[in-house]
């Protein structure tokens, strides 16, 4: 029988890539979108070729490796820019995910993508997932983990889905507020009665 697909979302800072290393370690499928999006722009790959012909050199790291920096400054001072770079990524993006779904063996397999809604990546899955953190714990975490001034995190947390948004789509809701036992204690639960469903549906 083939795997039905969970979506597995939540903003930055959330905690969505410890809950989705506990799924893995579990044995369950994972796709990762956001290393989807790497591979898409490694070298050689004719999205590089295009972000370099719009955005220029400086978008190349001296190994020929694309600057993630100078693209997210250039595309976050610009809704325009922006737009043109997810028209060009996402088409390869989903590609890239649905063929490595295909690959999965375990019950359910796991979309993890921090733009699942905004995307559209959600269509492909059976059943969202939403891990839920208040902002202020977002905001501590992230400036925490990347050393990053906090208006960048919160112009990151601007670009995302609104939390509202991103609930409104969940079937299910993993609030992590608290330590990463209590995070693994609720990916536990959450698993079993995974295990339980048939395409994602009670």
């Amino acid at each position: 029988m083939k795997p039905w697909i969970l979506g597995l979302t939540g903003g930055i800072g959330s905690g969505k890539s410890a809950a989705a290393a506990h799924f893995s370690a579990m044995g369950v499928h994972m796709v990762d979108a956001d290393h989807a999006s790497r591979w898409v722009v490694e070298p050689g790959r004719p999205a590089l070729e295009r972000i370099v012909d719009r955005f220029g050199d400086a978008m190349l790291l001296a190994d020929g490796n694309l600057n993630r920096a100078a693209l997210r400054e250039r595309i976050f001072t610009s809704e325009e820019e922006r737009r043109w770079l997810e028209q060009l990524l996402h088409p390869l993006i989903r590609q890239e995910i649905v063929t490595n779904l295909a690959q999965a063996e375990s019950p359910y397999a796991i979309l993890v993508s921090p733009l699942l809604v905004e995307s559209g990546q959600n269509q492909m899955t059976q059943r969202v997932l939403v891990v839920d953190t208040p902002e202020h714990l977002q905001l501590q975490r992230t400036m925490r983990r990347d050393n990053v001034p906090e208006e960048q995190v919160r112009a990151i947390l601007k670009a995302q889905a609104q939390r509202e948004d991103r609930l409104k789509h969940a079937d299910d809701v993993l609030v992590n507020d608290a330590d990463l036992d209590h995070l693994q204690r609720q990916v536990e639960r959450l698993h079993d009665f995974y295990l339980s469903l048939r395409g994602g549906q009670p």
